[in-house]
């Protein structure tokens, strides 16, 4: 059983899956990219392909991508829900830098595409059912790349996205304390207070 305020020890949120993460999160990525630039979905692939995996030819578009940070903000807010036996939510905003490689005769048009479909509400929305939206995509850069010992063209390009993580710790009620205090006064006055529900 997870440790609650009242075990001591540290707690784990008392749900463990929000926010997505890891191949959930990448996936959700790879769908977008894939909508929005017309590509299919086995031509856009994780930044991190195996080393022994075959990329596609220099005569086909396709996309490496991947999140390269993950940047929190300066503080989560924490706040008490007093509702049962009581928990903790936190809440903190994270920006996520997505790398997107496009590859292939359309590559420039590709990257073009997604940094233009960004900017379409009903793009965004499944990102918007994760608690995240579009922020701002970066300038397209080209670059040169070796694909199969053979120099190729690559456009990079980053969106940049922002994400609500909300997790809920199991920090239960304060039903009763018992307080001591002594005040700055002259003479100093001394004592002690119970506080029950």
């Amino acid at each position: 059983m997870a440790n609650t305020s009242a075990t001591g020890g540290p707690l784990a949120p008392a749900v463990a899956s929000p926010p997505i993460e890891d191949d959930a999160l990448d996936d959700l990525l790879r769908v977008l990219v894939a909508g929005v630039t017309g590509l299919s979905g086995s031509m856009v692939r994780s930044l991190w392909q195996p080393a022994d995996a075959e990329p596609p030819g220099p005569d086909t578009d396709w996309c490496a991508m991947g999140i390269t940070a993950q940047t929190n903000d300066a503080a989560p807010v924490i706040r008490h829900d007093p509702a049962g036996d009581g928990s903790d939510i936190y809440i903190r905003h994270q920006d996520l830098d997505v790398l997107c490689s496009f590859y292939g005769p359309g590559a420039k048009g590709n990257a073009q595409r997604l940094a233009d479909g960004m900017a379409i509400p009903q793009n965004s929305e499944q990102l918007g059912v994760h608690d995240a939206k579009f922020i701002s995509v970066s300038d397209i850069r080209p670059a040169q790349d070796f694909v199969n010992q053979q120099g190729v063209r690559r456009y990079d390009m980053t969106l940049n996205l922002r994400r609500k993580i909300t997790r809920t710790y199991p920090v239960l009620n304060l039903l009763s304390a018992e307080v001591q205090y002594t005040t700055d006064s002259v003479p100093p006055v001394a004592g002690t207070t119970i506080i029950d529900q």
